[in-house]
C-alpha cells in the first residue's frame, strides 16, 4: 500500500522497519535505531531485526534512489579537506584483490591529499588482472614513485597524526591492511556497497551512498568541491573513469545522472575511452573459459542460470564475474550464479537484472555486495 502512494512525489515511497531485541530497554532502543540505519543503508523497503548476537534481514527488493542534490558531497569534501590539512600522512586502503574501482578511488584520494600538501600513500598488496594494467600506467610516473607501499612499510611510516581513508568496502574483514585499520584513530570511509552486517566502527567521517554507481563516481564528485584548481593527470582521470566503467558495465547498470556528470568531468581531463577499453581486454584463454562456463549452465526455476568451473583457477574472481555477466545476455534469464574453485575456497559471483536480490542470497554464504552484483 505504501509503495502505491502517488501524491505527485517524484521518489517512490519505501517502508523501512527496524526492531531491537534485548533484555535492556535502552539497548533495545539502540538496536532498533541501528536496524533502521541498516535498512536505509541497504536501499529501504525491508525489515531488519537486531538482537545481541546478529542482524536478520527480511524483504529488500528495491534499489536505492539516486539523490539529485550534491549537498552531501560538498559537505564531505570540506570535512575531508580539513582532516587532510591536519594530517601528516594520508594512507589510502581498499579491499583485498583490488579491482579498478578500489584502485581508481585510491588514486583520486591520493591526488587530493598531495594537493593539500600531505604525503599520500596507497597501501596495496594483491591486484586483479584488470587492475595490473592500470597499475602499470603509474609505474614510470615520477609523482607516484613512492606512493604504492606494502602494509609493513605503512606501519613504519605511521604516526599518531596519520589519516586512514578506506575506499570501496565497509567490511573490516575485506580490508587490505587490517593492522593499520586497528592502529589508526582518524578513519574516513567512502563506499557505495549496500550495507552488510560488519561495518567499520569509530570512523571520523563516513560517506556511504548505496545509490552511487561506484566509489570512483563519489571520489570524482568530492574532488570537484575539494579545490577549484585541482586537475587530474590523464592517467589519474583514466583510473577513475575505468572504475566507473567497470562497476556500471560500461554505463548500462546502476547508472544515474550523476554518473554521467562525473564521467564527463573526467573526459574533460583528457580520458581516452579507447585506452580504457583496452585495459579490460582479456587473453584468449580467459575468453575460452568463459564460453565453456556459459555453455555448461543449467537453468533453475525458468529464470536463474547456474554454472560451475571445476578446474583450479588463479583468477577465480574475474572468471566468475565475467561469466555471470555473460549469462544475463541469455533471453529469459533474470539472475545468474557462477561457482569456481580457488585453493580450498569456492568463489561465487551473482548477477541479476534487478528483479532478484543476489546480495541477500550470497550473504547467506558469507558474501555480500549489491542487489544486482554480489
Amino acid at each position: 500500500s505504501v509503495r502505491e502512494l502517488n501524491m505527485g512525489n517524484k521518489i517512490p515511497v519505501t517502508l523501512s522497519i527496524g526492531i531491537g531485541k534485548s533484555d535492556d530497554i535502552r539497548q533495545s532502543d539502540e538496536f532498533a535505531r541501528a536496524s533502521v540505519d541498516m535498512c536505509l543503508g541497504r536501499g529501504g523497503d525491508q525489515a531488519v531485526i537486531k538482537d545481541t548476537e546478529q542482524f536478520r534481514f527480511f524483504g529488500g527488493r528495491s534499489e536505492s534512489i539516486e539523490k539529485n542534490t550534491r549537498v552531501k558531497a560538498r559537505v564531505v569534501a570540506y570535512a575531508l579537506r580539513e582532516l587532510m590539512d591536519q594530517a601528516g600522512e594520508v594512507f589510502i586502503v581498499g579491499h583485498k584483490h583490488a579491482d579498478p574501482d578500489s584502485f581508481g578511488a585510491a588514486v583520486g584520494i591520493c591526488k587530493m591529499a598531495k594537493a593539500r600538501g600531505a604525503a599520500g600513500y596507497i597501501v596495496i598488496d594483491e591486484l586483479q588482472a584488470s587492475t595490473v594494467k592500470l597499475y602499470k600506467t603509474f609505474e614510470n610516473d615520477e609523482n607516484y614513485k613512492d606512493v604504492f607501499v606494502s602494509e609493513s612499510t605503512a606501519l613504519q611510516l605511521y604516526t599518531a597524526n596519520s589519516l586512514l581513508v578506506v575506499v570501496d568496502t565497509h567490511n573490516p574483514e575485506y580490508i587490505e591492511a587490517q593492522r593499520l585499520l586497528n592502529m589508526c584513530e582518524n578513519i574516513v570511509l567512502i563506499d557505495h556497497h549496500r550495507r552488510g552486517k560488519n561495518f567499520i566502527a569509530n570512523t571520523t567521517l563516513t560517506y556511504h551512498e548505496p545509490y552511487a554507481s561506484s566509489t570512483c563516481e563519489m571520489v570524482t564528485e568530492i574532488a570537484q568541491y575539494m579545490d577549484e584548481n585541482l586537475k587530474f593527470s590523464v592517467a589519474e582521470a583514466q583510473a577513475l573513469y575505468a572504475g566507473i566503467a567497470l562497476d556500471t558495465k560500461n554505463f548500462s547498470v546502476k547508472t544515474g545522472v550523476r554518473t554521467f556528470e562525473a564521467a564527463s568531468f573526467l573526459r574533460r581531463m583528457g580520458v581516452d575511452t579507447v585506452a580504457v577499453r583496452r585495459l579490460f581486454q582479456n587473453d584468449l584463454n580467459l575468453y575460452i573459459k568463459r564460453a565453456k562456463i556459459v555453455s555448461n549452465a543449467q537453468i533453475y526455476k525458468d529464470h536463474i542460470a547456474i554454472s560451475a568451473w571445476d578446474e583450479e583457477e588463479r583468477e577465480a574472481n574475474i572468471v566468475t564475474s565475467q561469466a555471470a555477466d555473460e549469462l544475463l545476455n541469455i533471453s529469459e534469464v533474470s539472475a545468474s550464479f557462477v561457482l569456481c574453485k580457488s585453493g580450498d575456497t569456492i568463489v561465487i559471483s551473482g548477477r541479476s537484472l534487478g528483479n532478484y536480490n543476489v546480495q541477500v542470497v550470497l550473504e547467506q554464504l558469507g558474501g555480500g555486495g549489491h542487489m544486482t552484483v554480489a
